[in-house]
């Protein structure tokens, strides 16, 4: 399992990653991690591997149906020149089939035994390989501007109980992300696309959206796949930027923060959720001066209204006249909790 420093704490419970694999109480949380300042080179593209761990271990499950191979590349952008960054490469089921239409494509692996089999892949049929580079690696651990150029795109069959650490990952090299594009667990995947008001819209619906416009495009069935899963799933696709360019927030990590914040116990109001952080006066006069009741809760904010609030809880310490009796209570040992 991976620990996640307080200032890129990702946020999110188990309840995010409803697999069979995942363990209750269990919080997913990734490495230390920062934005790439390296300049991004041309054109090509990755296809990436998680966790030194045989493939089910991780919750992953190798696409082998040709019929599923073929409708899945159907949607996704076409174009010769594009760069593809493929996560989940397996035995280079995809990763084949984008060569054919990509300028470049590195295919970053963590099995030794799985980037072999695909290294002999590549030196007997050379000419489905094109322009193939096998690494083997961590892509959590990746500078993806370092190995993917100035734009490129994404593709990956994510380990189902790892879908948001590597997508926090992904979303850290968004300037040079065109789209991403991700078969994952299809309860997940509603999460992700679910839209405020709704029961299944979270911290992770709220962080994909900020960096971009998903939607679900395929519906997939567990015996596309090699062992099949217990589960159906789904192919999102994400269309980068999303949200993010319209709100221009200054200091992106404290917004996370603070939207993650407000997500922390989901049963709970905005008001009981950020007493951690602000005094109740506070809190109460952003909520009147955002036009929200008191009783609101993180699930019914748009992101323009969770950047609205945070400016108001910010700016407005206690109005004229008004007392901020209640003092801020101090962060618990390890940062907050996990809000899904």
């Amino acid at each position: 399992m991976y620990r996640l420093r307080k200032h890129c704490q990702i946020g999110l419970r188990d309840s995010d990653f409803p697999d069979v694999n995942a363990r209750r109480g269990v919080v997913l949380l990734a490495p230390p991690i920062s934005y790439p300042t390296a300049a991004l080179s041309p054109c090509f593209a990755i296809a990436t591997l998680g966790l030194p761990m045989t493939r089910q271990r991780m919750g992953q499950h190798f696409l082998s149906d040709p019929g599923w191979q073929a409708r899945i590349l159907g949607a996704l952008p076409r174009s010769e020149n594009e760069v593809w960054v493929e996560i989940g490469a397996g035995h280079g089921e995809m990763t084949r089939l984008l060569a054919a239409r990509a300028a470049r494509v590195i295919a970053i692996e963590a099995d030794p035994r799985l980037a072999d089999e695909m290294r002999a892949r590549a030196r007997a049929h050379p000419e489905e390989w094109r322009g193939v580079e096998i690494v083997e690696g961590d892509v959590l651990g990746m500078n993806l501007s370092s190995l993917g150029g100035a734009r490129f795109r994404v593709y990956g069959s994510l380990p189902y109980y790892i879908t948001a650490p590597i997508l926090r990952r992904l979303f850290l090299f968004a300037e040079g992300i065109s789209s991403i594009h991700v078969v994952i667990q299809h309860e997940v995947a509603a999460r992700i696309v679910a839209r405020p008001g709704s029961r299944t819209y979270g911290y992770l619906s709220a962080l994909c959206q900020y960096y971009a416009r998903p939607e679900m495009a395929l519906r997939i069935p567990p015996g596309a796949f090699r062992p099949p899963p217990r589960v159906i799933s789904a192919l999102v696709n994400m269309r980068l930027p999303g949200e993010r360019v319209r709100l221009k927030v200054e200091n992106e990590q404290e917004f996370l923060d603070f939207v993650a914040a407000c997500f922390e116990k989901k049963r709970k109001t905005l008001r009981n959720n950020l007493r951690a952080r602000y005094p109740d006066g506070r809190i109460e006069a952003a909520l009147e001066a955002c036009g929200l009741p008191p009783d609101a809760r993180a699930e019914q904010l748009s992101l323009g209204q969770f950047a609205a609030l945070l400016s108001c809880c910010e700016k407005s310490a206690s109005r004229p006249g008004q007392s901020e009796a209640t003092e801020p209570r101090s962060q618990p040992a390890g940062g907050r909790g996990n809000p899904s």
